[in-house]
């Protein structure tokens, strides 16, 4: 007979997962249009200056056009990083992916897990899993909303890991 918790790899099945990602509102091609918009402009404000005498400000405008593109370059970059929550029976698995691909794991057991929502006066709150092994704050690219979610579903998640119901037909009657 087969435990239907196990899948094929022999590890625990699933019960939550949650990949958080930060929000960009500009796609990869809209950054390119607004970077080669704001710095065509500023190449523009510079040019006519340069015309009417005052050269100096083709320098400055060279310099704010590649701070644009370095700025959007790096928000984009940014962008790449992610957050994986994994929840079994035996652990929380918290797996971060840098914008540089390098990626950091850490696991806490499910036996002392704790979700805490702390509020902060005038801040987002953080969203904190703890148990025995330490403390972790996930969902931190995460608005407020968004973190209440979070928090609301890895809540019951756990709760529903630590008081499984199952079904046995022989109580029933």
């Amino acid at each position: 007979m087969e435990d239907a918790a196990l899948p094929e790899s022999g590890e625990p099945a699933t019960v939550f997962e949650a990949r958080i990602v930060p929000h960009r509102s500009l796609s990869p091609a809209g950054a390119v249009w607004l970077g080669c918009g704001l710095g065509g402009l500023g190449l523009l404000i510079g040019l006519r200056c340069w015309l009417l005498g005052a050269w100096p400000v083709i320098g400055f405008s060279i310099a704010e056009a590649g701070l644009i593109a370095w700025m959007l370059a790096t928000s984009m970059r940014q962008a790449r990083a992610t957050e994986l929550i994994l929840l079994d029976e035996a652990r929380l698995k918290v797996i971060r992916t840098k914008p540089n691909g390098a990626r950091q794991e850490r696991a806490l057991s499910t036996a002392w897990l704790n979700v805490v929502l702390e509020e902060r006066p005038g801040r987002t709150p953080r969203l904190v899993v703890g148990s025995r092994m330490g403390q972790e704050e996930i969902g931190d690219v995460l608005g407020e909303e968004e973190k209440r979610d979070l928090f609301g579903a890895l809540r019951d998640a756990v709760l529903r890991v630590r008081n499984p119901r199952f079904d046995n037909p022989q109580l029933k009657d």
